[in-house]
């Protein structure tokens, strides 16, 4: 199905800032449709003037649709649905006609004008489904006035609110609860499941009649003087969100202005209890933090064992051959390498880290073996990588650069070291492959030298992570030209950033 993007530019001369203004419309209908128990389709005139082009649709969660199929990339000749010419050509909501009859179901239909800057840019077609109307009670009456007066303000361009964008996933809708107010902030009108929110809030009353701004700041927790900026919110003066707390409980707010003929008549207030969102969040908040505290925690531990392990080091005498000394410096080093990942561990929300920094750390880390005498670099991008993958693969990279620093080159030669990375994406199950390649130009490997076989612990250690915990493959053969190259293909979750 095409995007409401792609049938604007192909077949309409819609502008991008009539087709920002569309998307922004499109964002806040589902209340004009929930309002209205009625299904609303966007029908936009093509280039030519000489069809319309549907190019948004939108069903109803208070009512059943009146459309079974999706209308979006459907296109109607001018002439055939004279409310649509009418609304276009005179720029006034039409209601005028007989109901259609869609597979045996009456259908209402109206046409509002969709105007920005006192241009009409399309039309909306509300269709309501006439087969379950009944007489309708002070709630339905309240929602189908709410909804004339919305469809007003589209009419005359004073709605969606162009400096308001609201995020419809995590705002209150019509069903979570809904207060109308007059003119001057006073409830006329407040839906069963508002006044069970402000209940909870700790009014025991009823909410018709009362000052909905002063009620909510006396409910709220005490703070003083009143709070004249919640004051005007709940009153609904501006179109503005906020959450209150009280009582244990917890209200998110969203006010709607109401001003059909471009004065306030009063205000839509649509709000929700969100108690019970946001002791979750609050409780993945302080589980974030422990696990980064956790992180911190294991960070300084292996920093202690590091510098438990240089101090022995530094104890041993010249006389022991310099083994024992070595030994304990790897160990610093292959310690160090897994603290680097919990320190960015610590610094994250979740259990993924950017790996790029972490390995330009570790070869500066390395490189200390010979300072000054062998550069290292790093080309290409290792990604965001799980925890379960960046620890085993800072130490393999550690033991892999650090055999390289110290078999690769002689005393006092220089040289350089090159660390690539390369991420594929592959098709199954969305996962791809991170090809790493360690290439120095030193004076390369043994001739009877073969990786699978060589006893050295630090490339017993890579063997084991990399084929074991990684599930990937490591081999090391001589480089073109000279040297040693290390290539490791592990397979990894794609990155998606």
């Amino acid at each position: 199905m095409p995007s409401m993007n792609d049938l604007v530019r192909q077949h309409t001369a819609l502008g991008d800032s009539d087709l920002e203004w569309l998307h922004l419309l499109v964002s806040e209908w589902q209340l004009l449709s929930d309002l209205s128990f009625a299904d609303l389709v966007l029908w936009v005139p093509t280039r030519d003037g000489t069809r319309y082009v549907s190019v948004a649709q939108m069903r109803p969660n208070t009512g059943p649709t009146s459309y079974q199929d999706d209308m979006v990339g459907h296109f109607v000749p001018r002439g055939r649905r004279p409310l649509l010419d009418i609304a276009l050509d005179e720029g006034r909501i039409v209601r005028e006609g007989d109901p259609e009859w869609r597979e045996e179901v009456p259908v209402r239909v109206e046409s509002i004008p969709v105007r920005r800057e006192g241009r009409v840019l399309g039309v909306i077609a509300r269709n309501t489904n006439l087969l379950t109307v009944r007489t309708p009670s002070r709630l339905e009456l309240t929602y189908l006035q709410s909804a004339s007066d919305l469809a007003q303000m589209i009419a005359a361009g004073s709605f969606p609110f162009p400096d308001q964008q609201v995020d419809m996933d995590a705002s209150p809708r019509v069903g979570d609860g809904l207060i109308r107010l007059d003119a001057e902030g006073v409830v006329q009108y407040a839906s069963p499941n508002a006044l069970s929110a402000y209940h909870r809030l700790g009014l025991a009353a009823d909410l018709v009649g009362l000052h909905l701004g002063q009620t909510t700041d006396e409910l709220a927790p005490s703070r003083g003087p009143t709070d004249e900026s919640l004051v005007k919110l709940a009153s609904g003066w501006a179109p503005r969100e906020t959450e209150i707390e009280g009582n244990g409980c917890v209200v998110q707010l969203r006010a709607i202005p109401l001003k059909p003929k471009g004065v306030r008549i009063g205000s839509l207030i649509l709000l929700r209890d969100v108690t019970e969102l946001r002791r979750r969040e609050r409780e993945l908040i302080t589980k974030d933090a422990t696990i980064r505290e956790i992180h911190h925690r294991v960070k300084n531990n292996l920093q202690t064992v590091a510098a438990l392990l240089r101090l022995q080091a530094r104890r041993i005498g010249a006389d022991s051959g310099g083994t024992a000394r070595e030994a304990l410096e790897e160990a610093v080093r292959r310690v160090g390498s897994i603290a680097i990942v919990h320190e960015t561990l610590s610094q994250t929300l979740d259990e993924r880290v950017e790996f790029d920094e972490i390995a330009d750390r570790v070869l500066a880390m390395v490189a200390e073996i010979s300072p000054g005498l062998v550069t290292g670099r790093r080309t290409g991008r290792f990604g965001v990588l799980a925890a379960e993958v960046a620890t085993p693969l800072s130490m393999v990279l550690t033991e892999v650069l650090q055999n390289a620093l110290e078999h690769g080159f002689r005393p006092g030669e220089k040289g350089l070291v090159e660390v690539a990375a390369v991420r594929s994406a592959g098709a199954p199950r969305g996962e791809g492959r991170l090809l790493v390649t360690v290439q120095d130009n030193g004076r390369g490997l043994p001739d009877d030298f073969d990786a699978r076989t060589a006893g050295n612990l630090g490339l017993q250690i890579v063997r084991t992570l990399v084929e074991g915990e990684l599930g990937g493959t490591f081999d090391m053969v001589p480089a073109p030209g000279g040297g040693t190259r290390v290539v490791l293909d592990i397979p990894v979750e794609q990155d998606r950033r």
